[in-house]
């Protein structure tokens, strides 16, 4: 496998200038391939024999001036071509830190934890299909402790932008900017971005939605219980002129309703049972595996809110798809999407579309748990984008040689 690696390796690091570069990449790779424990450097060069230099290695992962979005780029283009995605997905995860001397590092929730904690938290954009992903963006959540003239700037952590290498012109950015600012990267690189999926960190901030509209890309994204909709069928209605005063404007007669309460009230029966891919656990799919099973209900609906109304042209509101799974065991709906997909979006295809996220928790666990993705031990901004790069890197060659390796009817169509 050493030579599929070389080549797979030459291809994606054509971008590298420099030949000492081409070939620390490598081994960079084969230390994040090879089996232990920790993927930071030390450990790494002690495992990697004669190429084991500690200080190579570090130097090209921490100071080395190149540019990972060259790279990134590379991999997207290899990696379209074989996953051939339905859609992008966006998430984020954290790395956790004992220390508080690493880039943008501060107490904030991340869910690899479930609270708030010491960590960074990386955003990310990954092609996803339903038999493959590929993370082929990334972006490092700066916190407004670290943003010069925040009113929650601390002057402890501003002032260690310098040493971190944090460029002056980087300021705290919301996660869903950074989805967007990814998108619009990816797309310069000439990708073909076919549909936008999200949990509902991003789902749930109406700014988001209209960024992707704005950009002509159709979405299928998680929101929280609580946000606020019209029905479908309502309609607003100008109440009748009095003869002064202004007249009076069309607006919708009721208050709008929790997605939470809409859903409720068209009833469990409105639910249909559906199966959406096949999972790990033995079963009786095609491929001897259990089908992923559920009941859902859709309906249509007209999301509300201030930054909803501002960006409509006149009083009626966009109408949308919203998916809720509601399971036979349960009393209430227990999670909910948005789409503005077509209204003539099979029921199916909005069901798989909302799952396609699984593939997102299947990317980090690798990463994490065999690629040492959270193991990257310098402190600089420009080494963690260049770890992370290098992580995606090395995944998507464990993905090309699974999918190489994968019977023919389970290979991506």
């Amino acid at each position: 496998m050493r030579g599929e690696l070389e080549a797979f390796a030459a291809e994606v690091f054509e971008p590298f200038v420099r030949n000492d570069q081409r070939r620390w990449g490598q081994v960079y790779l084969r230390g994040l391939l090879t089996d232990g424990r920790r993927k930071s450097v030390e450990p790494m060069a002690a495992r990697l024999g004669e190429d084991g230099n500690r200080q190579a290695l570090a130097h090209f992962v921490t100071t080395s001036p190149w540019d990972p979005s060259h790279i990134r780029a590379r991999l997207a283009w290899k990696m379209e071509a074989v996953i051939r995605p339905a859609a992008v997905v966006f998430d984020d995860t954290g790395f956790l830190k004992d220390g508080d001397a690493s880039a943008c590092v501060s107490r904030q929730y991340t869910g690899t934890a479930g609270k708030v904690t010491n960590c960074q938290v990386g955003v990310s954009l990954h092609l996803a299909s339903d038999h493959a992903s590929a993370a082929v963006n990334w972006r490092l959540f700066l916190p407004e402790t670290w943003a010069a003239g925040s009113p929650k700037a601390d002057p402890d952590k501003v002032a260690r932008r310098t040493a971190c290498g944090i460029p002056d012109d980087i300021g705290h950015v919301e996660k869903w900017q950074l989805a967007l600012d990814m998108l619009d990267e990816t797309r310069s690189w000439g990708i073909d971005v076919p549909l936008a999926v999200a949990d509902a960190g991003y789902g749930d901030a109406a700014a988001f939605r209209l960024g992707l509209a704005a950009r002509g890309l159709n979405y299928v994204v998680g929101i929280s219980t609580t946000l606020s909709a019209q029905p479908g069928e309502a309609v607003p209605v100008t109440a009748d002129y009095s003869g002064t005063g202004r007249p009076p404007v069309a607006k919708y007669p009721d208050k709008p309703r929790s997605v939470k309460q809409l859903v409720i009230a068209a009833g469990r029966k409105a639910a249909k049972p559906v199966q959406w891919r096949e999972g790990s656990r033995p079963g009786t799919g095609r491929s001897g595996l259990k089908r992923m099973y559920s009941r859902f209900v859709t309906l249509r609906i007209r999301p509300a809110g201030r930054e909803i109304a501002r960006a409509t042209d006149g009083p009626v509101l966009p109408e949308c798809w919203l998916l809720a799974e509601w399971p036979a065991t349960e009393d209430e709906p227990v999670q909910f999407w948005l789409s503005d997909l077509p209204a003539d979006t099979p029921f199916t295809t909005l069901v798989r579309l909302a799952k396609l996220r699984w593939r997102i928790e299947h990317d980090y666990r690798e990463m994490k748990q065999a690629l040492g993705l959270a193991h990257f031990e310098g402190r600089t901004w420009t080494g963690w984008h260049h770890h992370v790069t290098l992580v995606s890197v090395a995944h998507a060659f464990c993905t090309l040689q699974r999918l190489a390796r994968a019977p023919k009817d389970t290979a991506p169509a």
